[in-house]
Order: C-alpha cells, then structure tokens, then sequence
C-alpha cells in the first residue's frame, strides 16, 4: 500500500467521521423514509390499486345478498336473513352442477392442449437468431390478442360456421358440409382451438422474458460436454426457467373455474346450454339474464371464489414441496 493510497483512505475517513452522518443501512430504514424514497413508484401503483379496491375488494362486500332475500328495488336494509338457504338451493340445482362440470372439463382442456403451447412457441422464438424475424414473427403472433372475443367468434362462424368458407369449398366440390359452430360434440375442441389462436403468442411474453435470462455459457458448456438440443433443453433450459412455470401453474390452477365468460357467452345459444354454460353464464343468466335471482347468483360467486382460493394455496403448498417459491412463501 502506498503512501498517497494511506493519506486518501484517512481522509476519507476524517471527513465521514466529521462533516456527514453515518448511512442508515436499507434493512433498517424506517417505513416512512422507504415510502418517501420510492413516493413516485407508488403513484404508479394508485391507478391499478384503485381498480382493485373498487372493482373486486368494494364489489366482494355486495356477496352478503347471498344471505338475504334481496330484490332490486329494495335496499339490503330492508332484506330478510335467510342464511345459508340460498346455498341450500344452488347445491340442490342440477343445473348448478352441470355448470360445474362443464367449466371443470373446459378448464382442463384449456389446461392440458392451451398451457404447453405458449411455452413451445416461446421456444421456437428464442431459437431464431435474426431479430428482424423474431420481431416479425412476434408482432404476428401477439396481435390476435388485442382482437375482441366478438371479432374472434365471428371470424370463426364466417370460416367454420354453415354457410362458412370450409363448407362453401366442400359444397362447390359435391362434398359433405360439416356445421362445427353449431355442433355440441364439436363445441369444446372449438373452444380450445380459439383460445390457442388468440392468445397463446401473447403467453409467450413471460416465457421469452424467462428465457432471457438464462446463462448462454450454460448451453457453451453442455454443447461442449456433447449435449444434443433436447438434452440442452431438459437439463439447462428447463430447469433455468421451471419456477417460472410453476408459478403461472398455480395461479392457472387458481382459474380453473374461470374459462372465458365473453367467449361462452357468445356461443353458448349456439349449441345450447347442455355443451355451453358453465358458471359465469350461469350466474349471468339467473341475474341480469332474465332469472332476476340475484341471491343465488352472488352464492354462486361466493362458491366460485372460495374454490380458487382453496386451489390457490393448495397448489402453492405443492410448489413448496417441490422446491419452489411458488406464489408465496
């Protein structure tokens, strides 16, 4: 060490001694002073918080209509405590569980064919090397995202409808017209297949964002050792990226009675409700559809909510045994 290197290394340490108070460590700044520093980071959060606040928390206080004979045109104060009948009646409505098995059967679905193909797509992505192509390709696949479900479903009907592109083509060659609209056998499939056109390049964007930030000298290396790409993608790229699929697992776990009300709404007079209703359009259909039951549809919310919550935690308890962090820890 010199001598110009001991006198600076004083210096420093005469001047923080005397003239500057000492730095509060992070992990022991106040909370006032954390909130103060990061004051514009918090006013970005207010638009979001306050969709929150008003839309799901202030809305889930009107679910105490489940309790009460409530009517439109009275007010909660002048509703009756009925308890737990309301339950009593949704749980004794086949029509109820029929909902239930359709959205737990779309659900799955979605769950098994929907789930891999944003993952594989990201794959295909992250491979090209040019980056014009990959932003072509990109700005293709995530555009039919910000499509409506109205635009969605009416592209379908004009393509795969009855009087339809496809059977338009098979009648003018004297073959046999196929109507997968209004089919109900056809019904689920179609669904699934909608949802992977719509918005399976906009999942991508947390894949890609995950792939990103693997080590390329991890792919140098097993290249190296002779690791072929299958075996570069089962023992580097998926474990690199695997808590980041568990995650988006268990909050679509945490979905699974949510299917799309907007896209089964649209289709569901199409192929009646045996194929198409499923517990939002139930609820829809028994309130502002016509059924003015709004009791039974705030307990079918209630029921709908307690059951994501549940697979929630279960499925985060799960992510836990298996080493990830999961939603939570």
């Amino acid at each position: 060490m010199t001598a110009s290197t001991i006198a600076r290394d004083t210096a420093a340490a005469d001047g923080n001694g005397a003239g500057k108070a000492p730095r509060v460590p992070r992990d022991r700044m106040p909370l006032w002073r954390k909130l103060v520093r990061d004051r514009l980071l918090w006013l970005f959060l207010v638009p979001g918080l306050a969709y929150f606040l008003i839309f799901h928390l202030g809305a889930a206080f009107g679910m105490v209509i489940a309790f009460t004979d409530y009517w439109p045109g009275i007010t909660l104060a002048e509703s009756n405590l009925v308890g737990v009948e309301t339950f009593q009646k949704m749980f004794g409505d086949a029509d109820f569980w029929h909902a239930v098995l359709n959205t737990v059967e779309i659900s799955l679905l979605q769950l098994i064919f929907y789930f891999p193909v944003p993952l594989g797509l990201a794959l295909l992505l992250h491979s090209l090397t040019s980056t014009t192509i990959k932003r072509l390709v990109q700005n293709v696949v995530y555009l039919p995202h910000f499509i409506s479900w109205v635009i969605v479903v009416a592209l379908f009907q004009q393509i795969l409808g009855g009087a339809g592109v496809v059977n338009g083509f098979l009648a003018d060659h004297g073959l046999h017209t196929v109507d997968i609209i209004g089919n109900p056998d056809a019904f689920k499939p179609l669904l699934i297949a909608q949802v992977i056109w719509k918005d399976s390049g906009w999942g991508t964007i947390i894949f890609l964002a995950a792939l990103a930030q693997v080590d390329d000298t991890l792919y140098e290396a097993s290249a190296m050792d002779g690791a072929g790409p299958w075996r570069r993608f089962w023992h580097v790229t998926l474990p690199s990226i695997r808590s980041v699929v568990v995650l988006l697992l268990v909050l679509r776990l945490g979905e699974v009675l949510s299917v799309g009300f907007e896209q089964l709404l649209l289709q569901r007079d199409a192929v009646g409700p045996a194929a198409g209703e499923i517990i939002d359009t139930y609820v829809y259909y028994k309130s502002l559809g016509g059924g003015g039951d709004f009791p039974l549809a705030a307990a079918a919310g209630i029921f709908k909510g307690v059951i994501g919550a549940i697979l929630v935690y279960a499925a985060n308890k799960v992510a836990h045994r298996l080493g990830e962090q999961g939603v939570y820890r």
